[in-house]
């Protein structure tokens, strides 16, 4: 018996709205990301996006557990001395509410060119409204 690989063309894409509204961070990063990777369906294979499209709205209105809110810290690097920055994540859900769970899902993902590809496969939106209507999305509950 031969193993089965799938081709590049033989992959059905779906697109996917998930509504973060009242959502836990992690639990719901995780579960985009699964369907990201295409890990939920029997074709998957390691060495290809074989994942979904994923929308995400409601971003602003996520929940986290303890203090998260005021301790979790995002760090960026600029390259220079004394070039270390550092963001709450209050302020990063009140400035840019679609970071939060695109950092969240990155983080889960391979770190490779396959993971950057999947990760464009994320659109993410602060409000109830997203522009891939056309895509006819199905409603994904988690």
């Amino acid at each position: 018996m031969k193993t089965y690989s799938p081709k590049q063309g033989e992959v059905a894409r779906e697109w996917l709205v998930v509504d973060a509204q009242d959502k836990i961070l992690g639990r719901l990063a995780t579960e985009i990301a699964v369907r990201l990777r295409g890990k939920h369906k029997p074709e998957f294979a390691p060495h290809m996006d074989t994942g979904d499209f994923v929308v995400v709205v409601n971003a602003e209105k996520i929940k986290v557990t303890g203090a998260k809110l005021a301790q979790k810290k995002y760090y960026s690097y600029s390259g220079y001395v004394g070039g270390i920055h550092e963001v709450t994540l209050k302020d990063l859900l009140a400035t840019k509410p679609e970071e939060v769970i695109r950092k969240a899902v990155r983080g889960m993902l391979p770190k490779n060119r396959i993971g950057r590809a999947m990760l464009k496969k994320l659109k993410v939106y602060a409000g109830s409204e997203h522009p891939h209507g056309a895509q006819n999305p199905k409603q994904l509950d988690i």
